[in-house]
């Protein structure tokens, strides 16, 4: 319907600035923040038109439509998706994983399977014992505030789907319910970002320092780490990331085709 509000659920993580940029000055959104975990059941309950979809999550219903005006992605290192072991990561039993993405759980899961033929337990974070062929997963801020000390073995997960495909990876989409009109929302998705980039510095000297991150480091995060656009590259690799993720039991059906709005 024309002239209605659209809501947007979107991750509370120092990543996601950019892609908001202006968009809570916008009278017909209304956005709303949680961890990405949380953000299919807003899509599913009704509390949310469009929301930056952890990509995995796409399969958990059908229906769904990628909108490929920005994402959160890579096109090698992420800085802040890695594994963390004091055993060799090729030795991994147990995968004791931050679950606020269901995406970066997955991808584990695949560079795993697909780099080093394990298949490691998964256990959520909060039980790591740091026990024989333990690995770690973390994501977000918290692994550049609050990185883990005296682990020897670490890995970046982009960093390993590159070297694996050759591809970028896309952890998070905006993505809508099905039947919602978006009318001009790509648009300003698409606006928000690019003008994001622009202002990149002012959003850091804002936004960084309360979130715990060094200037510096956040600078390169944004800027050369982080990949917010979303073209044919990104599209072919979240269907690959799919793919895998069947083959792999991440998911547990054949993957549904990929949307795009």
């Amino acid at each position: 319907m024309i002239g209605r509000v659209l809501r947007i659920s979107c991750v509370s993580f120092f990543n996601t600035v950019p892609l908001v940029f202006g968009l809570r000055d916008d009278p017909m959104l209304a956005l709303r923040f949680g961890v990405p975990s949380s953000l299919l059941d807003d899509l599913l309950s009704d509390r949310a038109d469009v929301a930056l979809l952890p990509v995995i999550d796409y399969q958990r219903t059908d229906g769904l439509r990628i909108i490929p005006s920005a994402g959160i992605g890579c096109d090698g290192p992420t800085l802040t998706v890695r594994l963390f072991s004091r055993s060799p990561i090729k030795e991994t039993r147990i995968l004791a994983a931050d679950t606020d993405s269901h995406t970066s759980v997955a991808l584990a899961r695949v560079i795993l399977q697909k780099r080093y033929g394990r298949t490691a337990e998964v256990v959520p974070l909060h039980a790591a014992r740091d026990r024989d062929r333990e690995t770690r997963l973390l994501i977000g801020d918290k692994v550049i505030t609050h990185e883990p000390q005296g682990f020897e073995h670490q890995l970046d997960l982009g960093h390993a789907w590159k070297e694996l495909t050759g591809l970028p990876f896309v952890f998070a989409a905006w993505t809508a319910r099905p039947a919602v009109e978006l009318d001009d929302l790509p648009a300003k998705l698409t606006r928000a970002r690019e003008q994001g980039l622009v202002h990149v510095d002012e959003l850091i000297a804002a936004e960084a320092p309360p979130r715990g991150w060094p200037l510096s480091i956040a600078r390169r995060y944004l800027t050369e780490y982080l990949k917010f656009a979303i073209g044919p590259r990104e599209l072919s690799a979240i269907r690959l990331f799919h793919q895998f993720a069947y083959e792999v039991g991440a998911i547990d059906h054949p993957p549904y085709e990929l949307r795009v709005a």
